[in-house]
C-alpha cells in the first residue's frame, strides 16, 4: 500500500477549527468495507494508554490499514501531526430497532488547553441512514468549555445534525465537540469504529499552507450557527481566533479586531 499522504488545506482546516469536524464521504474502498464487519465483530484488541500509533495496530490489520490510506493518513498528520499516541479506540454496535439514545456529551473533562487538541476518527462501514440513527453532533460546540455529559440534559439544538452518510465514510473530530449516538430504529445493525489520537509535536502549521492568504480561510472562520445567540456566536469566534493563532503561529490575525481589544494590556510590564 502506499504510504503518500494527501494534507489538508488552510481552507480545510479553517473549516475544521469553526466546525469542530472534518467529514470525508466514502473514502474508504469498499474492498476494506466489505471486510469490516467481520473484524469488528471480531472485536479489536486494546492497546494501552498512550500507545504510538506505528505500534498500536499490528501490520497487515484492518486499523492499521485504516489509518494508512493516504487521505485519512494526510489529514491525521495535518491535525495532529507526526506519530501520535493512540490514547485509545472502541467499537460501538447499535442493535437494530434499540429505542436508547446517548445524552449530548463531549469527550472529555474540561479541557483548558489553548493550543493543542485530541483528534476522534470515526469510521462507518456501511451506509448510515436516518433510520438507522447515526451520530447526532452539534457543530461548533467544541471550543465550549463543558464537563463531559454537562450538556446531556439538553435534548435538541437548533443546527444539530444528524450523521447519514454512504458506506466507508470517516468523520475526524475534535474532542471537545458534543455529540451521543442516536437510536437505531431501522432492522439491521449500526456499526462504528472510534480512535482517538493525542498530539506529540506542537500542532503548528502541519498542512498545505500554500492557500494560507486565501480569503476563504476568514470566511470559514466567521461561520455562524443556529445555536449561538448574538453574543454566543462572538465568543465561539474569539475562541477560533485564539485557536488559529495557535495553530498558524500568528499571533497578529484576528476578525473585525475583537481578539486584539481582549488582548489589550497596556500596563502589563510598565512601572504603571
Amino acid at each position: 500500500m502506499t504510504t503518500s499522504t494527501e494534507p489538508l488545506t488552510s481552507v480545510q482546516m479553517a473549516r475544521f477549527v469553526a466546525h469542530g469536524y472534518l467529514r470525508m464521504d466514502a473514502v474508504v474502498p469498499q474492498a476494506m468495507n466489505d471486510r469490516a464487519i467481520e473484524v469488528l465483530d471480531a472485536g479489536i484488541p486494546e492497546v494501552p494508554y498512550g500507545t504510538p500509533l506505528d505500534q498500536a495496530f499490528p501490520e497487515g490489520s484492518f486499523a492499521r490499514e485504516l489509518v494508512r490510506l493516504p487521505v485519512v493518513a494526510g489529514a491525521l498528520a495535518s491535525l495532529v501531526g507526526p506519530g501520535p499516541t493512540v490514547d485509545h479506540h472502541a467499537v460501538h454496535i447499535r442493535e437494530a430497532e434499540n429505542g436508547t439514545a446517548q445524552p449530548l456529551h463531549g469527550d472529555a473533562i474540561i479541557d483548558v488547553r489553548p493550543d493543542a487538541f485530541d483528534v476522534q476518527l470515526m469510521y462507518y462501514p456501511h451506509e448510515v441512514t436516518a433510520d438507522m440513527g447515526g451520530t447526532l453532533s452539534v457543530p461548533g460546540s467544541h471550543l465550549r468549555r463543558t464537563n463531559e455529559s454537562d450538556t446531556g440534559r439538553y435534548q435538541n439544538l437548533r443546527g444539530q445534525t444528524r450523521l447519514t452518510c454512504p458506506a466507508g465514510t470517516v468523520v475526524l473530530l475534535h474532542h471537545g465537540l458534543w455529540h451521543g449516538g442516536r437510536r437505531n430504529d431501522s432492522s439491521v445493525r449500526r456499526y462504528m469504529f472510534k480512535i482517538r489520537f493525542n498530539p506529540t509535536v506542537p500542532q503548528v502549521r502541519l498542512w498545505d499552507t500554500g492557500d494560507l492568504a486565501d480569503p476563504a480561510v476568514a470566511a470559514e472562520l466567521r461561520t455562524q450557527f443556529p445555536w449561538y445567540e448574538h453574543a454566543t456566536g462572538r465568543l465561539e469566534i474569539h475562541n477560533r481566533i485564539l485557536l488559529w493563532r495557535a495553530l498558524t503561529g500568528d499571533a497578529t490575525f484576528d476578525i473585525d479586531h475583537w481578539t486584539t481589544r481582549v488582548a489589550n494590556r497596556p500596563a502589563v510590564g510598565s512601572d504603571a
